[in-house]
């Protein structure tokens, strides 16, 4: 048991301070299985329902033109499609060539009450 304990110290000093890019490889892809592994298990399932942004628009539509609900129902027809929409057109910025400004503004604000659930 001490042998194989000193051959595990030995082993971990001589990749910390001579790095191996296989071994590197490897260890980061383990440890992303890993992770992924148990935030699988330890996922809360509280996730925002994607329909839920179109529901809190309703009140609002009537300043959309048809082809903004069109793309609005494509938009919140899945939580990745809200996240991608939210990461591209609120967080970062840029401007919808679907959406007018003022609507695209209030669908990033709607969006973003619920930001923590995506």
């Amino acid at each position: 048991m001490k042998n194989l304990l000193i051959l595990i110290v030995a082993a971990a000093v001589f990749l910390h301070f001579y790095p191996q890019p296989e071994v590197t490889k490897f260890y980061n892809e383990q440890k992303k299985v890993l992770l992924d592994g148990f935030s699988e298990f330890s996922d809360t399932q509280v996730r925002l329902k994607a329909d839920k942004v179109f529901t809190d628009l309703q009140p609002k539509l009537a300043s959309f033109s048809a082809e903004e609900v069109k793309s609005l129902k494509e938009v919140t027809s899945s939580r990745a499609k809200v996240n991608e929409f939210y990461q591209s057109y609120c967080k970062g910025k840029a401007a919808s060539i679907i959406f007018h400004p003022t609507n695209q503004a209030s669908v990033c604000q709607t969006i973003s009450k619920y930001e923590n659930m995506l």
